[in-house]
């Protein structure tokens, strides 16, 4: 039953997504915020309201390889989804429209992610109020982003998208809504993935116990993924709206909040250190995040590409480091 449970939660998560990046779309575009600002702060927030919901749930119930490993794993398969979309949309080379402006996004995930790595090393148990040292410099980190990039919009008030016109149109009647409309659709579905996160964190720590798979594994693939299809939706519809930079700010807005997630798991854990009483195995999915936010940043940072075949080189790549990864988490859990 728990299967069942976890399948119509993971259904439920997928419909609220989409609602989410239409009515986000609406906003962006009402607003006049702008694809990157709306994704990296908005959208990615609420995407990753079932990896909030999961991870704080699982701590709740005393599992923190399923909470640490949803939010590591979560990050790790957000590289993948944006890696295969681009695979398929191959034609019109997605990262060479993106905005410069996601370096500076990527740049802060891979700090934090290396921060995470250094974290799993050492093993410092030092609690400040109860919250480990290196939990406060993550959420110190992510809310020094915050008012960066808003600042940083503020100073060019306009980001341009770049549109492809070969990119599928979309029958758009959401243009006909109203900003009250989209903000009022916006709050009830991230609501609805909120209830639908919870249940997936409970099913998930019970699917662990029937299949003997371990805790750290669960939570870095299975429920990871499930959790994360709020992005992979978000990002597809976002696509297909074609607002690239919506999308890609979904992704890496959404994985350096998976990280900043951890500051709040270990806000709820009260026997010190959260990073200092989960598996060594998590280890690997945070190289994994790193490896991939690395191929991720130069996949942006070119502007052009002298064949197809090596323009699809670093999503091939991040592909294969993707599987690699989740491999040497099996084998390590």
């Amino acid at each position: 039953m728990a299967f069942v449970w976890f399948v119509l939660a993971a259904v439920v998560t997928i419909y609220a997504a989409m609602k989410l990046s239409t009515y986000a779309d609406v906003i962006s575009t009402k607003t006049g915020m702008g694809g990157l600002l709306v994704g990296t702060l908005l959208l990615a927030g609420a995407t990753s309201l079932p990896e909030v919901t999961t991870s704080f749930s699982a701590v709740w119930i005393g599992n923190n390889d399923i909470a640490i490993g949803n939010l590591l794993g979560s990050t790790l398969f957000n590289v993948f989804i944006i890696a295969c979309f681009d695979l398929y949309f191959r034609k019109k080379q997605l990262f060479l429209q993106a905005s410069n402006d996601h370096l500076f996004t990527a740049g802060i995930g891979m700090l934090m992610t290396l921060l995470i790595m250094i974290t799993l090393i050492i093993r410092i148990d030092y609690t400040i109020l109860g919250i480990g040292i290196d939990s406060l410099l993550i959420a110190a980190i992510y809310l020094a982003k915050i008012l960066i990039l808003g600042r940083l919009s503020q100073n060019r008030q306009t980001l341009k998208q770049h549109e492809d016109p070969l990119l599928a149109k979309v029958d758009s009647s959401e243009k006909m809504m109203s900003l009250r409309q989209a903000v009022i659709g916006f709050i009830i579905a991230a609501i609805v993935i909120m209830g639908a996160g919870t249940m997936l964190s409970i099913m998930g720590d019970q699917i662990a116990v029937i299949t003997g798979l371990g805790s750290s594994f669960i939570g870095s693939f299975l429920v990871a993924a499930a959790t994360s299809f709020p992005e992979a939706v978000s990002v597809l519809v976002a696509l297909r709206l074609k607002n690239i930079n919506l999308a890609l700010g979904s992704i890496l807005g959404s994985n350096i909040f998976n990280i900043f997630i951890i500051a709040g798991a270990d806000a709820m854990y009260r026997e010190g250190s959260i990073m200092s009483s989960v598996s060594s195995s998590h280890l690997t999915t945070a190289i994994g995040i790193f490896i991939l936010s690395g191929i991720l940043t130069y996949a942006i940072l070119r502007k052009k590409a002298a064949s197809g075949f090596k323009y699809m080189l670093p999503s091939l790549l991040a592909i294969v480091v993707y599987f690699v990864s989740s491999y040497l988490i099996f084998m390590n859990s």
